[in-house]
C-alpha cells in the first residue's frame, strides 16, 4: 500500500484493546460478512493485560470465558459487613487473554487486515475517512470506529481518576471463599479528599485477585499503593508468610463531568472509554463497553450506520456530576454514599443504576436515598459552574496519566509475576 494505492475498506478500527477485541467478537456473532475491514493498532494484543469485573444476566457469550463468578457479594464499612444477594445478576470476572483469542479467531473469520502501526492523522471529508498510519500507509474507509484513549474535549467541573493496584495472591493453604466476591471494602484508610476500599476476587480457595483502589484527583506512588495493598492485607488477616504474589495490576481510568464527544466527525465514531463508556461516578467500563460493541455489530448486521447508542442517559450523566461534585467538596463522605445506596435498595437496583439501565421511578428512589441537602448544595454548585463554564474559553483537558508501575519482584508479600495494566 501507498499514497497511490490506498487501501478501501468499508470499517476501519483505530485501536485494538478491550474495546475493539469485543466488536470484533460482535461482528462474528452476528454474522456480519461481506465487509472489508481494516484493524489499525500499534501491538498485537494477547495474553492476560488486564481484567475486568462486571455484573449482568447469566446466560451470555461471555460465560464460557469467564474466570469466575459470584452470586452473593459483601460491602463492607468500618460499622458493618453486608452480604447482598444480586440475583437475578451477577458479579464475573473476565480476563484478557480469552477475549483477545476470540477477538483473534473473529479477526480471521471476518478476513480483516490487520495494520501493524499506529493511526497518525484522521481525516473525514463526510463522504469518506482517510487513515494515515505510522509506517506510512494510507487507509480509505467508509466509517472509523475509534476506541484509541484521548483526553475528553473539555476540562470537566470535577475531575478525578479511579486508580487501583491489585495482587493476584496464592495461599498455601485455603484462605478464600470462593462463592463470595468482596465488591467493596471501605474499612481501608480514607484519603482526605477522594475514597478508597479493598475488593477481593477468589478464582479458588487458595487463589485471588486482592486490589487497592482509590477515587480521588492524585496518583500514589509505588511505594504508596504497595504498603496499601500490604494494609489491606493484613486487614483481612491473610499472613504474608502463606502467600505468593504470581501477578500484579495497575491501572488508571477517568472519572470526570467532561464531555466524551461520541462522533466528531460525520463519519468517524468513538466507543469504548473514548466514546464515553467509563460511567462517570465509579469508573466502570465494561458493561456499556459490551453493550456499544453489540449495538454496532447489529447495525451493520441490519445496514445500518454503525453509531451506538448513547454510553449512558443525559440524566444519569448529571447525576454523576452532582455526585462527584459532592464527594470532592466534602459535601458527603464516599464510604456513607455507597452504604446508604446498599443499605436502602435492592442491590440489584443499584448496580442496575451503575450500569445506566433504571427507569425514571427507580432513580427518584436511589436519590432520595442519598443525604439531600449536601446534594441539593451540589446541584446548585453544578448548575452555577455550568453557567459560568459558558461564559469562558473552553479549558483544555488533562491527560489521564498512565499507571504507576513499579518492579513485581519488590511486591509484598513474596516474589514473582508479571506487571499488567488494567
Amino acid at each position: 500500500m501507498t499514497d497511490s494505492a490506498p487501501l478501501d475498506v468499508d470499517l476501519a478500527l483505530l485501536g485494538g484493546g478491550g474495546a475493539a477485541s469485543l466488536l470484533l467478537a460482535a461482528l462474528d456473532r452476528h454474522g456480519v460478512r461481506d465487509l472489508r475491514i481494516a484493524v489499525v493498532d500499534p501491538v498485537r494484543r494477547r495474553g492476560q493485560d488486564r481484567t475486568w469485573a462486571f455484573w449482568g444476566h447469566p446466560g451470555t457469550d461471555l460465560d464460557p470465558l469467564l474466570s469466575a463468578s459470584w452470586q452473593q457479594v459483601e460491602v463492607a464499612t468500618t460499622a458493618r459487613r453486608r452480604v447482598l444477594d444480586l440475583t437475578p445478576l451477577r458479579y464475573a470476572m473476565l480476563r484478557s487473554g480469552p477475549v483477545y483469542d476470540r477477538a483473534a479467531a473473529a479477526e480471521r473469520r471476518l478476513d480483516a487486515t490487520r495494520i501493524v502501526a499506529p493511526a497518525e492523522t484522521v481525516t473525514d471529508d463526510g463522504t469518506r475517512v482517510r487513515v494515515r498510519t505510522g509506517d506510512g500507509q494510507t487507509v480509505r474507509a467508509a466509517w472509523v470506529l475509534d476506541s484509541r484513549p484521548r483526553p475528553p474535549a473539555r476540562a470537566g467541573r470535577t475531575t478525578w481518576l479511579q486508580h487501583f493496584r491489585g495482587w493476584w495472591l496464592e495461599a498455601d493453604r485455603p484462605v478464600f471463599d470462593p462463592a463470595r466476591a468482596v465488591l467493596m471494602d471501605f474499612r481501608t484508610p480514607q484519603p482526605r479528599r477522594g475514597v478508597s476500599f479493598g475488593y477481593v476476587l477468589p478464582v479458588s480457595d487458595r487463589y485471588a485477585l486482592v486490589e487497592y483502589t482509590e477515587f480521588s484527583p492524585d496518583l500514589l506512588t509505588d511505594a504508596g499503593y504497595d504498603a496499601a495493598l500490604a494494609g489491606y492485607r493484613d486487614l483481612l488477616g491473610l499472613d504474608p508468610a502463606g502467600l505468593r504474589v504470581r501477578e500484579v495490576e495497575n491501572g488508571v481510568i477517568p472519572m470526570t463531568d467532561a464531555p466524551f464527544p461520541a462522533r466528531p466527525s460525520p463519519r468517524v465514531v468513538r466507543f469504548g472509554t473514548a466514546g464515553g463508556a467509563t460511567r462517570p461516578s465509579t469508573g466502570f467500563t465494561f458493561s456499556a463497553m459490551y453493550r456499544q460493541a453489540d449495538q454496532v455489530a447489529r447495525a451493520l448486521a441490519a445496514g445500518r450506520a454503525p453509531v451506538p447508542e448513547p454510553a449512558y442517559p443525559r440524566r444519569h450523566l448529571w447525576m454523576d456530576a452532582v455526585a462527584l461534585r459532592a464527594l470532592d467538596r466534602g459535601g458527603v463522605g464516599g464510604p456513607d454514599f455507597f452504604d446508604r445506596l446498599f443499605d436502602r435498595n435492592p442491590a440489584e437496583r443499584v448496580l442496575r443504576f451503575l450500569d445506566g439501565v433504571t427507569t425514571p421511578a427507580e432513580e427518584v428512589a436511589i436519590m432520595n436515598s442519598t443525604r439531600l441537602l449536601p446534594m441539593i448544595a451540589a446541584s446548585a454548585g453544578d448548575a452555577a459552574q455550568r453557567v459560568r463554564d459558558r461564559l469562558r474559553p473552553t479549558r483544555p483537558a488533562p491527560a489521564v496519566p498512565p499507571a504507576v508501575v513499579g518492579d513485581p519482584l519488590g511486591a509484598e508479600p513474596g516474589a514473582g509475576g508479571a506487571t499488567r495494566r488494567t
